[in-house]
C-alpha cells in the first residue's frame, strides 16, 4: 500500500519568537566601560594595584578572562593573554 506524502508540521499552533535580552549589567565603577584592550601601552599608578587585565574600567563581555599581574618588582609587565604592555609610574 502507497504511504501518503509526509504533511509539514502544523505550525499555526506553535507560540511566536520572543527575543529577550537582558539589560547590560553596570556598576557605578564601570557605568561607562571603555573597549577592553583597545590600547596595547598602558600607564599605571599605585592607586590601580592590584592590577588585572583587562582593567576594572574595561568591559568583560568581549575580553580574555582577568588575569592579575605582577607589575610592582620589575614596574612592567605584558599580558599573557593579549600582549598589552603596562608600566607603572609614580603618582
Amino acid at each position: 500500500m502507497p504511504r501518503a506524502p509526509a504533511q509539514p508540521p502544523n505550525t499555526a499552533k506553535l507560540p511566536a519568537r520572543v527575543a529577550i535580552r537582558s539589560p547590560p549589567m553596570t556598576t557605578a565603577a564601570n557605568a561607562h566601560p571603555t573597549q577592553a584592550s583597545a590600547d596595547l601601552r598602558y600607564t599605571v599608578t599605585r592607586a590601580d594595584l592590584p592590577l588585572s587585565c583587562p582593567l576594572p574600567s574595561m568591559a568583560l563581555w568581549n575580553s580574555h578572562p582577568r588575569v592579575y599581574l605582577p607589575i610592582e618588582a620589575e614596574r612592567e609587565c605584558l599580558c599573557p593573554y593579549c600582549g598589552s604592555h603596562f608600566t607603572l609610574v609614580d603618582d
